[in-house]
């Protein structure tokens, strides 16, 4: 039994307001799968962006060397190719050339056939107010939760 990974970008959900999710393939050389299926990857500053011939690359996605790599070993900021069906790549590139919204991954898993998924979102980013007021909901909510948990 594999142990389950699940790398999260938390500042995401912080930074931007999820509009829309997918679920994204990545093509990855063999010590880049060996690193991430042993925790050590980190999605926390990166983006996705589409090249000139509308493929989606994740950029600044870390993936440290395999410790037991050779010269074989792969370049732990290298820009990785996203898989996604013809008609959501193109509504996605629609809607990051027309309105201005970015995608941002969310979290990097292991799926049940042992292949590395992406989850990502197209976003749009908050402002400083919106922030603010996330950080006073949260806050809210924490409070409230230790009343409850006083009073039973």
């Amino acid at each position: 039994m594999q142990k389950t990974i699940n790398i999260q970008n938390k500042k995401a959900r912080f930074l931007y307001e999820i509009l829309d999710r997918y679920t994204a393939g990545i093509v990855l050389t063999g010590t880049e799968i060996k690193s991430i299926r042993s925790s050590k990857a980190s999605i926390a500053e990166s983006f996705c962006e589409f090249n000139e011939r509308g493929e989606l690359f994740v950029i600044n996605m870390n993936i440290e060397e395999y410790a037991f790599g050779n010269y074989y070993n792969h370049r732990p900021k290298a820009e990785r190719k996203l898989l996604l069906n013809k008609r959501e790549l193109k509504k996605l590139q629609k809607e990051v050339q027309s309105t201005g919204l970015t995608i941002v991954p969310l979290r990097l898993f292991i799926n049940d056939r042992g292949l590395a998924k992406l989850d990502i979102a197209l976003a749009k980013g908050k402002k400083l107010f919106d922030k603010r007021e996330t950080i006073k909901d949260r806050d809210n909510k924490r409070n409230l939760d230790r009343i409850k948990k006083a009073y039973k």
